[in-house]
């Protein structure tokens, strides 16, 4: 059976580009395979320091995945840290990696251009993401087009461990989402580290005042038409709409001169509740019982730790270490 491998920073607040590019393929995958997810808390570390804040995050991100369809019947939803085997093979993995693959990291010149202060863990990220993923032996890791580079090192980092010592870790293929970049508040990618991200359990006032200030031209649509492959509101909407739907706002934006930008932000709203209206009343439910979270998490990480520790094994077993 084909197995896919993916997981998730709870860095910040899940928005829709998270939800496009990796969430919504993730759920689907667990209908085709076997799905392993898990809450990449160790990494998380790079960026948020404060104990309470990282706890709440990742609860949020287990309810969040549940709320939005994942079963954990189905899924295997865990916490990363909860495999502790994936600190010793990121350490077997980093004893054949060279410098040179973590010096082209675009993650880390990325990360680190935009004021992120640089650590040992951010410079080594690559190499704890390979262990997440090779000691599942997973036949597909589902990314989005950023995190490509990754498992291409993850790639070479297998081929360097089985040419040192043996044939031990099977090449992971990286699975694209379908969707193209999701375009933030200011039309560039939408992510955390620039600020311009729509949480995806956003309402009310604050959902209606983030989406207003959406970036747009300057365009009087009285007088001249908007052009909508030009404009990040109709990108977001064409993300949730039918292919009806989207035809009928990009006649508006052309041949309406009684469609303004506003209506486009106010459709946009809308679609945004009638997605995600049910599952965010959902995700209330889960944060308010924690010890279902937490119990769904640690049954993750005990069917996760079967397989783990049978590649950690069988890693020591090449390298002349002994099993544990």
């Amino acid at each position: 059976m084909t197995r896919f491998l993916s997981g998730v920073q709870p860095s910040g607040e899940l928005h829709i580009g998270n939800y496009f590019g990796a969430i919504r393929q993730h759920i689907s995958l667990q209908d085709e395979g076997e799905a392993y997810y898990f809450i990449a808390n160790f990494h998380a570390l790079t960026t948020v320091r404060d104990a309470e804040r990282l706890s709440a995050l990742t609860q949020d991100v287990a309810a969040s995945y549940i709320a939005l369809g994942l079963d954990p019947e189905r899924a295997v939803l865990f916490r990363q840290s909860d495999v502790p085997e994936v600190c010793e093979a990121a350490w077997m993995l980093g004893a054949v990696t060279g410098m040179g693959l973590l010096n082209r990291a675009h993650s880390y010149k990325d990360k680190v251009q935009n004021g992120i202060t640089p650590s040992v863990g951010l410079y080594t990220y690559p190499v704890l993401m390979a262990a997440d993923i090779l000691l599942y032996k997973p036949d597909y890791v589902p990314v989005g087009g950023d995190q490509v580079q990754h498992i291409e090192m993850c790639q070479d980092m297998a081929q360097s461990f089985n040419a040192r010592f043996a044939e031990v870790l099977p090449r992971p293929e990286a699975r694209l989402s379908s969707v193209p970049k999701v375009p933030g508040l200011d039309g560039q990618k939408m992510s955390k580290s620039y600020g311009n991200t729509i949480p995806i359990f956003l309402d009310g006032k604050k959902l209606k005042k983030l989406v207003g200030a959406i970036v747009t031209d300057s365009k009087d649509f009285k007088s001249e038409p908007l052009d909508p492959d030009s404009c990040a509101i109709f990108a977001l909407y064409a993300l949730f709409a039918t292919d009806e739907e989207k035809a009928e706002m990009r006649c508006s934006y052309i041949d309406d001169r009684a469609f303004g930008y506003g209506h486009a932000k106010m459709a946009l709203r809308d679609k945004l509740d009638a997605t995600f209206g049910a599952a965010r009343e959902r995700r209330k439910e889960l944060l308010a019982r924690p010890a279902e979270l937490e119990e769904i998490l640690q049954g993750g990480a005990r069917k996760a730790r079967l397989v783990a520790r049978s590649t950690l094994n069988e890693m020591r077993a090449a390298a002349g270490i002994p099993s544990l």
